[in-house]
């Protein structure tokens, strides 16, 4: 596995690929990996399309599964959502309650202000603490940020982290972050080229990839940027809690778990009369 790139190597690294290593070695021996993860067998291993058969298996199943979403303050849902759920307690709603599957668990540990760099040096308790099957990812506003880590570095650490993923056994997916408003945070104004990294490296390691940054493009081209911006957005960089709706709702399509008669989908949440 790559050694975190544009920051020192913890000790804490040494121990944390051993630890991947060993767990991994005792899951295939034990028989303790689920079900899907010798699924698809003939299929590119490590396919986006494989991937999500992984996950359409786990989600048909009756073994209960772990869902860590992880990245910055976006993930996090800090402060903009104006006190309503983030996009990963969406996913969480829509899991645990209208898909039923109440054993599972969704674990965040998105936190604000942090890189590939930061998740990479803490891979060990951000994700592999939690032995999840299916890992989400969003990074990148940050990293643009003064270019705080090169482009260079974004695509090796973006590609180590899915190679951690895979090492886990567990399912990684890559999403893109919403556009910002550049003219107002012109620091951040290169995201558009780290998206273009993360698009990248999903289509060479082929994994599942949620475009968010296309969705909200077209929807601006649709409408106007300064109607989306001002529904969906909190400030410059942050979607509000309308904003995480439509984060959310990518993922339930690019899952195939969208359901437009569901409250988390866009349906009403009223049920009349009480």
């Amino acid at each position: 596995m790559a050694v975190p790139i544009g920051g020192d190597m913890k000790d804490g690294d040494h121990s944390s690929r051993r630890f991947f290593l060993l767990r991994t070695l005792a899951g295939v021996f034990t028989g303790l990996l689920p079900a899907w993860a010798t699924a698809s067998v003939g299929r590119k291993a490590g396919s986006a399309e494989g991937d999500l058969e992984k996950i359409a298996a786990l989600l048909s199943g009756k073994t209960r599964g772990v869902w860590v979403f992880t990245g910055d303050s976006i993930t996090q849902g800090a402060k903009h959502t104006h006190g309503q759920r983030s996009y990963p307690e969406i996913f969480a709603e829509r899991l645990r309650w209208e898909l039923a599957r109440v054993g599972d668990v969704v674990v965040n540990t998105g936190m604000s202000g942090h890189t590939t760099r930061h998740v990479l040096n803490d891979m060990d308790w951000r994700v592999g603490q939690f032995r999840p099957w299916v890992v989400s990812v969003m990074l990148g506003t940050n990293d643009c940020a003064r270019n705080q880590v090169t482009l260079a570095d974004f695509e090796v650490n973006l590609t180590s982290i899915v190679a951690q993923v895979r090492a886990m056994n567990a399912v990684p997916i890559l999403h893109t972050p919403n556009p910002i408003i550049a003219e107002k945070a012109p620091e951040r104004a290169s995201l558009p080229e780290y998206v273009a990294v993360i698009r990248k490296v999903a289509g060479r390691e082929n994994a599942i990839l949620v475009d968010h940054y296309a969705e909200w493009d077209s929807a601006m081209a649709s409408r106007s940027a300064e109607a989306v911006r001002r529904e969906w957005l909190n400030d410059p960089l942050h979607p509000n809690h309308t904003g995480h709706r439509q984060l959310a709702q990518a993922l339930f399509k690019k899952l195939n778990i969208f359901d437009p008669a569901q409250p988390t989908c866009g349906a009403a949440y009223y049920e009349g009369e009480h």
